[in-house]
């Protein structure tokens, strides 16, 4: 198996050869978006673009989208040209990374994999990881690559829409698991949409929990085995990931990867969707 991760070691390595890497800083703050560029711009990984959540990793005004929801994703074809726009071909080696435990970088590496991009990896630990290590870091913005054509592949991973997740609702091939806290999973407190709770029958695991003490994901086989007890028996090929906006989800989505488990779906609707569609049940508790 190949792993979503890279090491800080790994991509030191790998930049000292002098090879050529494209390296992405994704940090943000869901309440107060303005805060994600002002932190890149204090301190980020030298040679690292930003790459903004709401402008480049959702779909935004009158941009086609592929779902609904509150970040929803923006069509292959306008991602792939944001992608030659920050020197990305369909072969250039990604690294991604925040300073949030994933929350917002996973969302670049499942689109990348969306678009058939093969070389891209989550840097474990992220930025605080690369900073205890003495990486190399700067401040301000970094130039713009030169641009190239990015050719879109056959998709690496799945994207679910409302459709399908209702359809399959309560079914044995489908497993929901929700990666909000556990608060608003229970709907004892709902801060951004319409109605608190969760989709019926759907298993919670706060994104959180797949970040070890240190910083870094849990160990392959500590994770293994919590996925394995959350699951109960249940298929993992069935998995379906969600939470708020789609965003949050991925860890979720990369920690069963890591744990061998496969690739999970993704619904990126999510609840900010699924909350707003009239007709479709909603639970409490």
């Amino acid at each position: 198996m190949n792993s979503p991760l890279i090491s800080v070691a790994a991509l030191r390595q790998r930049l000292a050869q002098g090879e050529v890497v494209r390296i992405f800083d994704c940090t943000g703050d869901l309440m107060k978006p303005e805060n994600g560029p002002v932190q890149y711009r204090e301190q980020h990984i030298a040679g690292a673009r930003y790459a903004d959540l709401n402008l480049y990793l959702s779909a935004h005004g009158d941009q086609p989208k592929v779902n609904g929801g509150r970040h929803p994703v923006p069509t292959r074809e306008d991602f792939a040209r944001w992608l030659g726009s920050e020197g990305v071909g369909s072969q250039t080696p990604v690294v991604v990374y925040d300073r949030n435990g994933v929350n917002y970088c996973g969302r670049l590496w499942w689109m990348l994999r969306w678009c058939g991009h093969g070389p891209v990896w989550v840097l474990d630990g992220g930025l605080q990881a690369w900073v205890a290590a003495n990486g190399e870091v700067a401040s301000g913005d970094e130039a713009v690559p030169a641009a190239t054509e990015y050719v879109l592949g056959k998709p690496l991973v799945r994207l679910v829409h409302t459709t399908e997740v209702a359809e399959q609702l309560g079914r044995p091939g489908q497993t929901l698991i929700d990666a909000r806290a556990v608060a608003r999973f229970k709907g004892e407190v709902e801060p951004l949409d319409p109605i608190a709770g969760h989709i019926p029958g759907a298993l919670n695991r706060p994104f959180a929990l797949n970040i070890g003490s240190d910083g870094l994901f849990k160990p392959t086989d500590v994770l293994r085995q919590e996925f394995d007890q959350l699951l109960a028996g249940r298929d993992p090929a069935g998995v379906v990931h969600h939470c708020g906006s789609g965003v949050s989800a991925v860890p979720n989505l990369l920690a069963m990867e890591i744990a061998g488990l496969g690739t999970g779906g993704l619904y990126a609707g999510s609840w900010s969707e699924w909350s707003n569609t009239p007709g479709l049940p909603c639970a409490q508790g």
